[in-house]
């Protein structure tokens, strides 16, 4: 199905993606929805989401309430007399009068295959919890955090050396082709939503920052997915002679020794159970670097003991 008229419900990078994919295959995006511009950067300046920028740059209407709550904006909504509303990291709860406007109801492309995380983080939250598997699910969407029925998913591989990063980028990709493959099937009776399993259900809560401190008495695999399922962002950190720094990427290798003691001039660190090849880290205000370039500025020798 082509040229439905759609608004678009969005806010991060991962949705822009998706934005894009409708646009390119030829839907009528009447209006997007986005969170209002946040103070950002160094200067703390007023700035657009990036749903936001890529709307206005295809010329296309943007709206940023703070609530849906209210009758007024509630109105507009269904003056915009829609086909379906495709919601995607949007970050506002969509009352019942939202839910019901447009003709197809509201779609919300969720990065996990549910009913497993649900909620804020499941990106993170795959990886961090060994979870050999993610994914992009299309849900028909109800009052209920990630609830509604499931109209098709697309599966993705996590190995260990995934990170959230990594992670985002694939499943932003295989979303955007997800969504535009259900959206064209819409009205079509082969399309069957199907209730989600009241089993398996887990919530993928949001990242705080207590989780960055690496715990060096865990075994190398958890701190492995732990420090993958936190990279890039917030990056999960330890500290030497004070200065702290984010491991972004490692690599399970054989080892032993006191946890977090340096084994050998590669840095190589001892864990509960095992041992870490730390391969790309950051300090404060640098840019991430290889270990080999890391080293190059900050020696850590050989039996020292990160914290």
């Amino acid at each position: 199905m082509r040229g439905l008229r759609i608004a678009f419900m969005g806010t991060p990078d991962f949705s822009s993606q998706v934005l894009t994919a409708l646009i390119d295959a030829g839907h009528d995006i009447v209006c997007v929805y986005s969170q209002p511009p946040r103070p950002a950067g160094r200067g703390k300046n007023l700035t657009a989401s990036p749903v936001h920028r890529l709307a206005e740059s295809r010329s296309i209407e943007v709206r940023t309430p703070t609530s849906l709550k209210s009758e007024e904006v509630q109105t507009a909504f269904a003056d915009l007399n829609l086909d379906v509303a495709i919601v995607v990291a949007y970050g506002l709860i969509l009352p019942t009068a939202i839910l019901e406007a447009p003709r197809f109801g509201c779609l919300n492309l969720h990065a996990s295959l549910l009913p497993r995380w649900r909620g804020a983080a499941p990106i993170q939250r795959a990886i961090m919890a060994g979870d050999s598997e993610a994914g992009v699910a299309v849900m028909q969407m109800a009052e209920g955090l990630d609830t509604g029925d499931v109209l098709s998913e697309s599966k993705v591989s996590i190995s260990n050396q995934t990170t959230a990063g990594s992670l985002h980028e694939e499943l932003a990709g295989a979303g955007a082709t997800l969504i535009v493959e259900t959206v064209s099937r819409l009205g079509d009776p082969s399309l069957v939503a199907a209730a989600q399993s009241n089993e398996g259900v887990t919530y993928a809560e949001k990242i705080s920052k207590s989780e960055a401190a690496i715990d060096w008495s865990r075994s190398a695999e958890a701190l492995c997915r732990h420090i993958h399922g936190l990279s890039p962002f917030p990056g999960a950190y330890c500290t030497h002679n004070g200065t702290r720094v984010k491991l972004l990427e490692v690599t399970v290798v054989k080892g032993a020794g006191e946890p977090g003691q340096v084994l050998d001039n590669d840095l190589t660190i001892a864990c509960g159970k095992g041992a870490l090849k730390l391969v790309l880290l950051q300090r404060a205000g640098k840019s991430p670097m290889p270990v080999k370039v890391f080293l190059n500025g900050h020696s850590i020798r050989k039996g020292e003991v990160l914290t």
